[in-house]
Order: structure tokens, then sequence, then C-alpha cells
């Protein structure tokens, strides 16, 4: 059962799909289970960018193609939020009063930039963005934890000026253990995001050898989500996701409904 459960649509400021749009392409795509997951990234540093969108409206329309394809495709409310220590209490606001079936915790900022612009890295070596960005991640985790996968743990390799040239788990093992270790006290799933794949890296994110790690110390609940922006992203390296996923030792992958963990086997 083709499952992508971490996609985005007009209502996140990176992305001009159209909801309609998106669930037409996942049900060609014979995906049976869908999940917006739109970004709430408060505070974001970039004057003249804001992720942020009305929920309310966002719940109508969601509810609205839950009813078109039901019986074809179950169609999820979830939501992509942008971690930064300071926002815990907000966020925890948030979902208790909506009624989001799943929520990503996702780090997109290193000292307060987002690595995806290059002047995050001017001066300084990848290696050194890199475990700064691990820290954060870490000290985000800690103050809030109430979401139910961290998304693309290891996203801030995507845009080094060498890319993962100066990246692998060892190098990070450290602080990335303490992370996955967070993980596992919280029970927090681990997202196996394919955007990696499609942006040539050559590994999801994160690497197999952090999913390897989760699965050594203890964790047991992997996402797999294609970080979608556009329709043509659906679904998108899913077979070599669970070939992935197998190799480390994992034998089922989660999805959640009202934040309840609904397990599938990994065929």
């Amino acid at each position: 059962m083709k499952i992508d459960i971490h996609v985005h649509s007009s209502y996140s400021t990176d992305s001009e799909a159209k909801m309609e749009d998106v669930a037409q392409a996942a049900a060609r795509e014979g995906i049976r289970v869908l999940c917006f997951t739109d970004h709430i990234d408060w505070d974001y540093p970039v004057d003249g960018l804001e992720f942020d969108f009305d929920v309310n409206r966002y719940e109508t329309d969601i509810r609205r193609l839950r009813q078109k394809y039901r019986g074809k495709m179950d169609i999820l409310m979830g939501v992509e939020l942008g971690l930064q220590p300071h926002l815990g209490p907000r966020y925890a606001k948030l979902l208790a009063e909506h009624p989001f079936d799943f929520a990503i915790g996702s780090q997109h900022l290193v000292g307060n930039k987002d690595p995806y612009y290059p002047e995050t890295f001017e001066g300084r070596s990848d290696a050194e963005v890199f475990r700064e960005y691990f820290e954060d991640l870490y000290e985000d985790v800690k103050a809030f934890h109430d979401f139910d996968s961290l998304g693309h743990l290891d996203y801030v390799i995507r845009y080094g000026k060498r890319r993962a040239k100066e990246y692998s788990y060892r190098a990070f093992s450290d602080i990335i253990d303490e992370i996955l270790k967070l993980l596992v006290r919280y029970n927090i799933a681990l997202e196996c995001n394919t955007c990696g794949l499609r942006k040539h890296l050559g590994f999801p994110n994160p690497h197999p050898a952090v999913l390897k790690r989760y699965r050594e110390l203890g964790g047991t609940m992997v996402t797999i989500g294609s970080d979608a922006h556009k329709p043509a992203y659906l679904g998108y390296g899913f077979d070599e996701a669970c070939g992935i996923l197998r190799s480390c030792g994992f034998t089922h992958y989660v999805y959640f409904v009202k934040h309840e963990p609904r397990f599938v086997m990994i065929r």
C-alpha cells in the first residue's frame, strides 16, 4: 500500500500546488493514504517570508477532499512545524486546538539562518555548519517533543557547499546519537524523507546509517514522506526507501491517524 504523509500544497509559502491537483495526482499514482503537511514555521527569520496559514480554512478544504475521495484514498490533516525552542508552548496550543492527524517536527534553521540560503555557509566549513545544525536540533527536540515524527533529520546536508562530502554519521555520531535517544525516550518516529534521493544526494534524509542507529537504540517507528512541493514528486523513491528501511532492520513503517500510529508491513 503506497502512503505519502509528507506533502505540501499552496497553503505552504514555498509551494504553488493546489490541494485538488495534489489529490488528483495522488489518486493517479495509486496512493491510498495522503497526508497534507503544510508549513507552519513561526518566527522564520527571512524578511518577506511568512510560513503560516489559516488552519480553519485548511481543515475545511481537507474535509471536502476527504469526502470526495472517500473509498478511494484516505486524506489526512497534518502540519510541518518549524522547530525553535521558544515556540514549544505555541505549537502545543495549536495542536490542542485543531484536529490534526499528524505533526512533523522539522529543523529548518542553523544559527537563526536557513541553510537553503548560501550565505549561511559563508566563511565557514560545511562541517562547522552541520555540527551547529545538529546541536540546535538537539536543543529544539529537548525543548518541545509533542510531535509525531522528526522530519529530515539531516536537512542541512542538502545545501552544503560540498553537499555530503563533509558529512557522515560517524563524524557527528556524538550529537546525532543524543537526538536519536530523545526520539526513543519520547516515542517519536523518525522520518525517512525521500527528497534526498530526488536531489541526488545518494541517500534519503537521514542517511541510512542514522536510520540504522535509531533502530539499534530501540527506535521502532519510521515514517516515509516525499516532501513533495509539486504533484509530480508524490511517492518519489518509495520502493528504494522501503529497501533501505528493510536493510536497517525495520519490518514496518507507520502513519498516524489522530496522532495514533498505524503500522504497515514493508514488503
